[in-house]
């Protein structure tokens, strides 16, 4: 067997800095052994053990159809542009790769038309934007959006010019020859690797309907990068959700299929209008932002029940208003068959009463989600599983808990398959130390963030900024970051403010800056070097005890016996406490302090549980040798 990771193999000869480590080529081993014997495999693999390669060598080397599937599209931008071209030209590979992403990535030209066509309502920047968008479209082969370098990200356009699973016409559109979701799809059959993320193969593998529904072709090896995200994500997609957004597009298409094609019926307009009006309105009766709560409460107040009665009613008028126009416009036609759905929908929703569900509801300023999701996605995935069968192979840098796979593996139901567990190869006996200070104020007490903020400030500047302070809640980071400006002249970013991407190339760039955040930084987030060598978290993430599906999840748990905290509740927050950690060594240069602002990882029976997870660092009480370890550095 050729041995693609020795020292004069082909991935050392053809890419540049390429150093041999010995649990990637175990890694590299056990993938080619599940691709042969079309297994189930999960390999937890220690940052740095070079995971990416580990699984492309194989899978390339194999001559068989390869689905990658990763944790975000940035990270899929990311090793479809720079990891998988580097493999494959080291490997001499003559197959075809394509990128995959979901229907709304991409540019909708029919879509785009009938916005250009209606008018209506928008305002000069939206209509600026429309006039460059039309001569990109010219312009551009592919139509991810991704690539539009003359439209703001957050342009209110984007959701009126791309489709969704729901209000795309599939076959019916009058552009579907031109259709770039229609060509990326194509190219995804032809090809021989084709990379997506797991929302579109989720959101793909559930919606199972035939011809254009589905979009990833079938495959012989599947791959999950960032595997830890898949038992959430695959209870969101075998659930069922309505919301605010998808009866605003609703509403749009209605008005536009009414001024552009069927405009003889002004009761289209008036039903749309009173759709857009109703769900508004719903959102506003529940109340305050930022919250997600469980559905039977909320449906027990007589103001929401009133609200979701007349949102019902909007519904039914419009599906009534539209039964009296089918058969005149493809555009009208799909806005009916998805007022069906809706219907459907909360009308189950509005059940809240079915076993083996939670049911849901978010807000945030503007939109709202109402959801019910399975409390077990076991029997789900497994079925999946049996129904496409060859090689599944999980991977992420944290998996384990305790160094145990179980609490993964039985979550998706993978009881046969083979398990590995690789250490990071770097050396956090030297290149780390783990610091959780005396005296900390207890998780949520009053005047806490003050606290934290005075008892941190001196190690932040001492260490001239280059610091992530990882919080886990929003409120505690406006707090601090309100703390460290009024008290420090150091550049001080806080999440939400820009752009992610923007965020991190101000913290970069700026070289001592002090970055305060909450959930997305805790992953998926790489910065090498000095620029980052301190890390700080304000306490154990443990997930809010009123969040509706903890709740759902631990009642499940005791329905089957188990014991709720050591089966749902500490392994989750083991898991998210390790991508936060994740953050700070990056390679094999990096040196840096992490510091745990949480007692009771020293003074409770379970803070083992977290510390054996926990890379083998070093370990301290005192910010004075946190601060020594960092001047040494």
């Amino acid at each position: 067997m050729i041995d693609d990771f020795a020292t004069d193999g082909a991935l050392a000869q053809k890419i540049e800095g390429f150093k041999p480590r010995e649990p990637q080529r175990l890694m590299a081993n056990a993938v080619a052994l599940a691709i042969k014997n079309k297994q189930g495999l999960v390999v937890e693999a220690g940052t740095g053990t070079g995971k990416t390669y580990a699984y492309l060598a194989p899978a390339l080397r194999s001559g068989k159809k390869v689905i990658i599937s990763t944790g975000s599209k940035a990270l899929q931008d990311q090793l479809y542009s720079r990891d998988l071209p580097k493999v494959a030209n080291a490997l001499k590979f003559k197959g075809k790769l394509a990128l995959l992403k979901g229907r709304s990535n991409y540019l909708c030209l029919e879509r785009l038309d009938q916005q250009s066509m209606a008018g209506g309502e928008l305002a000069s920047q939206s209509l600026s934007d429309l006039a460059h968008l039309r001569s990109w479209s010219a312009k551009t082969e592919e139509g991810d959006i991704s690539t539009c370098n003359v439209v703001a990200e957050d342009s209110y356009v984007w959701p009126l010019v791309t489709s969704t699973n729901d209000n795309c016409l599939g076959s019916d559109c009058p552009m579907y020859k031109e259709c770039f979701v229609v060509k990326a799809r194509r190219k995804a059959m032809d090809a021989d690797v084709v990379v997506v993320n797991h929302h579109l193969f989720m959101a793909d593998m559930v919606v199972k309907e035939s011809g254009f529904g589905e979009l990833i072709p079938t495959a012989d090896v599947m791959i999950f990068d960032e595997a830890h995200q898949i038992p959430d994500i695959a209870s969101q997609y075998f659930g069922q959700q309505l919301s605010s957004r998808q009866l605003l597009d609703l509403s749009k298409d209605i008005t536009i299929a009414y001024r552009t094609e069927v405009r003889d019926s002004a009761q289209l307009q008036k039903s749309a209008d009173r759709l857009s009006q109703s769900a508004q309105d719903f959102r506003l009766a529940l109340g305050e932002p930022g919250f997600r709560g469980n559905l039977r409460d909320v449906l027990a107040d007589t103001n929401i029940q009133r609200a979701l009665l007349l949102l019902d009613d909007a519904l039914e008028l419009c599906y009534d208003v539209m039964k009296l126009s089918l058969g005149r416009s493809a555009l009208l036609d799909a806005a009916f068959e998805r007022a069906t759905l809706y219907r459907n929908r909360l009308k189950r929703l509005k059940e809240v009463s079915v076993p083996g569900y939670s049911y849901w509801y978010e807000c945030n300023s503007r939109h709202f989600v109402l959801a019910l999701t399975p409390l077990s996605v076991t029997d789900k995935f497994r079925e999946l599983m049996d129904d496409k069968p060859g090689a599944w192979v999980f991977t992420s840098a944290t998996l384990s808990v305790n160094e145990k796979l179980e609490h993964f593996t039985q979550r998706l139901g993978l009881d046969g398959a083979q398990t590995l567990l690789l250490a990071s190869p770097f050396d956090y006996a030297n290149q780390a130390l783990l610091c959780v200070p005396r005296y900390l104020p207890s998780p949520n007490e009053r005047g806490g963030s003050r606290q934290l903020a005075r008892m941190l400030r001196p190690l932040i500047e001492a260490n001239q900024g280059r610091c992530f302070f990882l919080c886990t809640s929003h409120q505690m980071m406006r707090e601090l970051a309100e703390e460290f400006r009024a008290s420090m002249t150091l550049p001080v970013l806080v999440q939400g403010e820009t752009s992610k991407g923007q965020l991190l190339a101000q913290f970069v760039e700026a070289g001592n800056a002090l970055l305060v955040a909450t959930s997305s930084f805790w992953e998926g987030v790489d910065v090498r070097g000095e620029t980052l060598s301190l890390v700080i978290i304000d306490k154990l993430p443990f997930t809010s005890p009123d969040d509706p599906l903890l709740k759902a999840r631990i009642e499940d748990c005791r329905l089957r016996g188990g014991d709720p905290f050591n089966e749902v509740q500490l392994p989750d927050a083991v898991i998210t406490l390790k991508q936060g950690v994740g953050r700070l060594i990056r390679d094999t240069d990096d040196r840096g302090v992490m510091v745990i602002c949480d007692n009771r990882l020293v003074m409770r029976p379970y803070g083992e549980v977290f510390l054996n997870s926990l890379p083998p660092t070093p370990r301290t009480r005192s910010i004075s040798e946190a601060m020594a370890f960092l001047q040494k550095s």
